[in-house]
């Protein structure tokens, strides 16, 4: 195609309008047309200038329309107009999942070029609702983790629309499928989307929530940490001590390299001194605010700075069953006694401590009421009830692989009966366990 000619989209209209399945139209758009040619053709308009995604039916021809709708976002705004606002919406909400599926990667690049668009009009914020709209219809399961997840967190997360997370975050990722789903994803893609998660659900105060997400991300699997790695195990470490004035240890297939790089930060001489040694905390803080800063910690620094009163008030209640409040202001290093009384009520009202004051001032640390009802128990069972379905559902899977059914047969040396008595004890073992487990979690409660 000469370059000196007008680019025409007629052709590739024709083909979307009468191809007779849409495997068919993915099979002309991947050899069809060379990509140069494809791309061109998909930002351009028809020869009568009429644009072709305004003759084009969303569900009906969604495969075509995601191929011209990805390019037409993706284009240099300078020389292709960019789509409106209200048909990359009206596509996002409409589409047909099965047609898009066909075509996972130019789902990628549609999600890429919303954000791009939105950044180039200059109101990154726009891409959230149809961001949002593709990860609730292109997955089977919300529990899927595709390309678009991270797109998504990233423009809420660099838009400060922390709340708008919620809906995403609130389900697990449990399943990632490279095979048809989301074959262009990344380790990183997995890895941005539960750091950018966890700081979502920091900013919302969501302590535990947040302390999961960083944690998923820090532990991940790999040859070597990677950097947003050790960015996450910095925040966790913040989050844990804000939440719960203490470090937890981390799972043991934590990359070693990881901690001792970890050592070798101000991250970790602050968690040394935290809670009680006051003047240490400072001074750290007063040397590295440029490095906190920097990193975009210093807020949740400054956080943990104001809860290591409370932390340091808790520790006291291990050791004593009585102290005056006077004792209790020596140990926190608080001066005004009306301001450790009223730091004791606002533990006592969020059940981080259980005491009682005394007109004479006299603080009295009781021993914790059991905090569940029988309805707790019973969201717990029904949970634990649903684990195990997952568990057994997963355990079939991997039970009707070649890798494991080939193991089976070797262990039973090819006799028929050795193998199956094989494979149902360990069906008979999986489910004795969970068994186990739940009467396990039922005597505990």
């Amino acid at each position: 195609m000469a370059t000196n000619q007008p680019i025409f989209s007629d052709a590739i209209i024709n083909q979307i309008t009468t191809a007779q399945t849409p495997t068919t139209l993915q099979n002309f758009f991947k050899t069809g047309v060379s990509k140069e040619v494809r791309e061109a053709l998909l930002v351009s308009f028809l020869s009568t200038g009429q644009d072709p995604l305004s003759i084009l039916d969303v569900r009906t021809h969604t495969l075509g329309v995601l191929y011209i709708l990805s390019a037409r976002v993706s284009a240099s705004f300078g020389i292709t107009p960019p789509p409106s606002w209200q048909l990359v919406q009206d596509f996002c909400t409409n589409f047909d999942r099965e047609q898009a599926r066909l075509a996972p990667e130019r789902i990628t690049k549609l999600a890429k070029g919303i954000h791009r668009l939105a950044s180039h009009v200059g109101n990154p914020s726009l891409a959230i609702p149809p961001l949002q709209d593709l990860i609730s219809h292109y997955p089977p399961h919300p529990s899927y983790l595709t390309t678009i997840h991270p797109i998504f967190l990233l423009a809420c997360t660099s838009t400060h629309n922390f709340t708008s997370t919620l809906p995403v975050l609130s389900t697990p990722i449990t399943n990632i499928d490279t095979a048809a789903l989301s074959p262009d994803l990344t380790y990183s893609d997995n890895l941005t989307y539960h750091y950018l998660g966890g700081i979502a659900l920091a900013a919302l105060k969501k302590w535990k929530e947040a302390e999961e997400y960083f944690e998923i991300c820090v532990t991940s699997p790999g040859t070597v940490p990677a950097a947003l790695q050790m960015e996450a195990l910095k925040k966790l470490r913040l989050v844990q001590l804000i939440s719960c004035g203490k470090i937890s240890t981390l799972p043991k297939y934590t990359h070693p390299q990881l901690l001792r790089l970890f050592k070798a930060t101000p991250y970790h001489a602050f968690i040394s001194a935290y809670p009680h040694n006051t003047q240490q905390l400072n001074d750290i803080c007063e040397k590295e605010k440029i490095t906190f800063a920097q990193e975009k910690n210093i807020g949740l620094i400054q956080q943990s700075l104001v809860r290591a009163s409370r932390w340091s008030l808790k520790k006291l209640t291990a050791t004593y069953v009585t102290l005056h409040l006077s004792d209790i202001a020596k140990a926190v290093k608080i001066d005004d006694e009306n301001e450790v009384r009223a730091l004791l009520l606002s533990m006592i009202e969020s059940s981080d401590i259980h005491a009682s004051i005394s007109s004479t001032g006299s603080v009295t640390f009781l021993d914790p009421p059991p905090q569940f009802t029988k309805s707790d128990v019973d969201a717990v069972l029904q949970s634990m009830q649903s684990q195990t379905d997952l568990l057994i559902e997963l355990d079939a899977e991997v039970g009707r692989g070649k890798d494991f059914l080939s193991k089976i047969v070797k262990s039973g040396g090819g006799d028929p009966s050795a193998t199956w008595a094989a494979v149902q004890g360990e069906e008979e073992l999986l489910l004795s366990g969970v068994g186990m487990g739940m009467g396990m979690l039922a005597w505990d409660e």
